[in-house]
């Protein structure tokens, strides 16, 4: 029964009956309205909150809060999934370089003008960006926002997927300073400069093959000596 109240409660959420923030009504009146225990109802409520559905809050002001669906959980789950298999480091970049080019490609061919401003105002914030760790980030954004514009959900969020879970295991793996790792910062920003010349230009061909050889350098840039790791070993807490 509570797996019931459950799904008819993420049915509401999914579909924005209730929106993110919203506080669901009382605890006595929701046994009311679905004519079940108080232990049915909260075993439904510790469901939602394992999906991160809602947040429980409590004391005076308390009550269950709702959540929007987050990326970060499905990545979290499509992570442990990935450990449980062994999955590869070099299987992850392998999915960005199947994903990401036709995305360019795509942009390209459909591209607006607001699409151009987009892209340029993300190449201005890693030129600004200061410390490394900024910049990097900035990178990846420009990774994500180019498959943002080529205006598929599907590809956009498995993309989201991908990029999470590598990040994770870039973040628990980096060490400072790895060789050649200031060459490949300005190689990149150089290949994002000449991919928004090529949408701008409309050259869909021009700016998938661009963007299949970016990511492909990127991937041998980042596993290195680690080509053999697996997602567990990578995702580990460090002591």
């Amino acid at each position: 029964m509570a797996e019931v109240v459950a799904a008819d409660l993420r049915r509401r959420i999914v579909t924005r009956e209730l929106a993110e923030g919203d506080t669901l009504p009382t605890e006595a009146t929701l046994l009311r309205q679905l004519g079940v225990s108080r232990p049915t109802l909260r075993e439904a409520f510790r469901v939602l909150e394992s999906e991160s559905l809602i947040v429980v809050l409590r004391g005076v002001n308390g009550g269950a809060r709702v959540q929007a669906p987050r990326r970060e959980v499905a990545a979290t789950y499509a992570g442990l999934v990935l450990q449980h298999r062994g999955t590869t480091l070099r299987d992850l970049h392998d999915a960005r370089v199947i994903l990401e080019p036709p995305c360019a490609g795509r942009l390209a061919r459909h591209r607006t003008d607001d699409d151009l401003a987009v892209l340029r105002t993300a190449l201005e914030d890693a030129a600004i960006a200061s410390d490394p760790v900024a910049v990097v980030g900035a990178h990846l954004r420009f990774h994500e926002i180019v498959v943002e514009l080529a205006g598929n959900d599907t590809l956009r969020l498995l993309n989201e997927l991908v990029h999470l879970v590598l990040g994770r295991a870039d973040v628990l793996a980096y060490r400072p300073g790895p060789p050649g790792h200031e060459e490949a910062l300005r190689r990149a920003e150089r290949d994002h400069r000449r991919l928004v010349d090529l949408v701008e230009a409309s050259d869909d061909a021009g700016a998938q093959d661009l963007w299949r050889e970016h990511v492909d350098a990127g991937r041998e840039c980042s596993l290195g000596s680690r080509a053999g790791s697996t997602v567990i070993d990578l995702l580990r807490v460090r002591p």
